[in-house]
């Protein structure tokens, strides 16, 4: 039997989309996510009901975090290729509740990185951050520019992440790949990201909280970009750079199997303007406050994506008017009815598949 794609994180918000890409082309999916309760874990639910009973898919709820967890699923089904997802996500949420962080992105990544090796896994993609860039003021943000100095506990794991990934990959031949996603947003998103935010509000006739007066500048990435980025990376695994010279070491390549790619759209857009089209495509103006920058914020992100164009063949293309009008249509056809009260996809039978179950499952942060 062939080895199946393991994707961590799978009930979330980029991994419904990668799991949905995954089994569009064939492949055998174990997806993991411990469902805790960070936000309504109906949505999470109602994600896994999409993929719920198709061809290839499994579902094991488990925290990433649990050590003896993930080192039984990887001797279980031993996978030839891994997209690593499952983090606790949010900037200023890590201001509030560190230790989450810690538990979930550095230690549930080491649990993943050790399973990988133990399994002869042939490549591991994993998720960075734009937020790795930091106090980095130089746009368009590209993979040689330093990172070594994140303003948010958030941005230091995913930095901590691309440095753990290289560790294994000079140790262990181990291939790794990893994404620094831009701002993603798009339908079946996290009802705490601040797109959904402002929608909620300007749906709800309710002020909108726009900090540093909406001046900052965001690279905007819809999801089903990032999901065919994930997984043209994933099929093709990172190699040793035979050019790459460690007495000039550039910090994206290496005589190891690593590499790091930004994935945006690579077209920043003020916030207000996001706001704008949010309002036009509601058809309703929203009530904004302004308010000074937040601990741990930037004010600009904009992805350098050149080199991912040219190690996959693929740059981010759907423009903010398009993805935001899928959005809009996804939050009043599907996220209304859920926060309303309609039935949790779980609890009437059709949020898992018939193959799943609970390896272990401390409700923690993954």
């Amino acid at each position: 039997m062939t080895r199946p794609v393991l994707v961590t994180g799978a009930a979330g918000f980029i991994g419904l989309h990668v799991t949905r890409h995954l089994l569009d082309r064939g492949e055998r999916v174990i997806g993991v996510d411990n469902l805790n309760d960070y936000y309504d874990v109906r949505l999470k639910h109602a994600r896994l009901a999409e993929v719920a009973g198709r061809e290839g898919f499994e579902f094991v709820e488990l925290d990433v975090s649990d050590r003896e967890g993930v080192a039984h699923l990887f001797e279980r089904y031993r996978f030839d290729r891994v997209v690593h997802l499952a983090a606790q996500a949010g900037v200023r949420y890590s201001l509030e509740n560190p230790q989450a962080y810690i538990d979930a992105n550095l230690v549930g990544f080491a649990n993943i990185l050790e399973g990988c090796r133990q399994s002869d896994t042939g490549h591991l993609v994993y998720a960075s951050s734009s937020s790795v860039y930091g106090a980095n003021r130089t746009a368009p943000f590209r993979e040689e520019h330093g990172v070594d100095h994140p303003v948010s506990l958030y941005a230091a794991t995913k930095k901590a992440n691309e440095a753990m990934a290289h560790a294994y990959s000079h140790l262990y031949g181990l291939p790794v790949t990893g994404l620094r996603f831009f701002t993603v947003y798009g339908p079946w998103g996290r009802p705490d990201m601040a797109y959904f935010l402002f929608a909620e509000a300007i749906d709800e006739g309710r002020p909108i909280k726009l900090f540093n007066e909406g001046k900052m500048r965001r690279d905007f990435t819809f999801v089903e970009d990032i999901a065919e980025g994930v997984v043209r990376t994933l099929d093709r695994p990172a190699t040793p750079d035979a050019d790459w010279d460690p007495k000039a070491p550039t910090p994206h390549n290496s005589a190891a199997p690593y590499r790091v790619y930004n994935i945006g759209n690579d077209r920043p857009t003020e916030l207000t303007t996001f706001v704008e089209t949010l309002e036009r495509l509601f058809e309703t103006e929203a009530d904004k406050t302004l308010l000074p920058m937040q601990p741990g914020d930037v004010l600009e992100t904009h992805a350098s994506v050149d080199r991912l164009k040219d190690a996959v063949g693929f740059r981010p293309q759907t423009s903010l008017d398009d993805g935001l009008r899928q959005f809009v249509d996804w939050y009043r056809s599907v996220w209304l009815p859920i926060k309303r009260g309609g039935a949790d996809p779980v609890a009437s039978g059709d949020g898992r598949t018939g193959s799943a179950e609970a390896i272990t499952a401390p409700d923690r942060t993954a």
